[in-house]
């Protein structure tokens, strides 16, 4: 299991912190891939807008964008949603398991 960085463990949750984008995401969990027009007309949302929710998403890591000269055809990268479910189902195993008081783990002190 590859483990995410801190940064860029925030960099997914900032990508999936809008719920414009959760739509195009599971729009492209139904669809497999779509081309950027597509994704417009679906969502219903200004292209300029829909353009800046797909750059987002691709900077993340979240979908990747293949040219099809003229479009762009969108697709989920499996690769960085089955890192962030590695992690996500290792927060739930840990958090399941641990007794619920405040203490803080060696692993997450700062280290000055």
């Amino acid at each position: 299991m590859t483990k995410l960085n801190v940064n860029t463990l925030a960099k997914l949750a900032k990508a999936l912190g809008h719920p414009a984008r959760i739509r195009i995401v599971q729009l492209l969990v139904d669809r497999q891939s779509c081309i950027g027009g597509d994704i417009v007309e679906e969502i219903g949302l200004a292209q300029s807008t829909v353009s800046e929710h797909l750059r987002i998403l691709k900077a993340s890591g979240v979908i990747t964008g293949e040219i099809e000269h003229p479009r762009i055809c969108y697709s989920l990268n499996p690769a960085t949603l089955s890192e962030l479910a590695d992690w996500l189902d290792n927060a739930v195993r840990q958090a399941a398991t641990q007794d619920q008081d405040c203490s803080i783990p060696d692993r997450m002190r700062s280290h000055d």
